[in-house]
Order: structure tokens, then sequence, then C-alpha cells
């Protein structure tokens, strides 16, 4: 990682603690929220892997990995539902 990337990751978390403070959301939520993001888009990933030959896709990008991080497994359902 170029100093360029680890420059761009600092200003963004010291951007969201900020906005956490002026907002009055506890920190704990949104670390809380950013895990299961993740988890979400592992659980997208896995789901893509699982499922190429039924026909089965869903685009793995922010918005589905939040989507599926605040909704948790009935996100990931509906995502589903939408596709077809």
């Amino acid at each position: 990682m170029d100093i360029y990337n680890a420059l761009i990751i600092g200003i963004s978390i010291v951007a969201v603690i900020i906005i956490t403070k002026i907002l009055n959301i506890p920190l704990r939520k949104i670390v809380k929220l950013v895990i299961n993001s993740l988890l979400g888009g592992v659980l997208i990933f896995c789901i893509n892997q699982a499922t190429p030959y039924i026909g089965i896709h869903i685009g793995l990008n922010v918005c589905t990995s939040v989507f599926v991080g605040i909704f948790g497994i009935p996100g990931v359902i509906l995502l589903i539902l939408l596709n077809f």
C-alpha cells in the first residue's frame, strides 16, 4: 500500500469519527454497521459462487453489502427475490 492510499484511509476514518460526533451517533453502531456490511459482502460472494448454474447472481457492490448488513438474512432473501 502506498502513502496515498494510507492517507485516504486515515482521512476517511477521521471523517467518520467527526461525523458521528456531530450527529451524536455512537461509534459502536457505525463499527457494527461496517462489520455487518463486510459480512454481508462475504455472504453475497458465497451465494454468487455457489449458485451460478441456477441463474442466481447478486451484484456485489457497496449498496448491496450495506443492504445485507442492515437487514441480514431477510435482506439476502429479498435481493434473491428481486433477482427473479
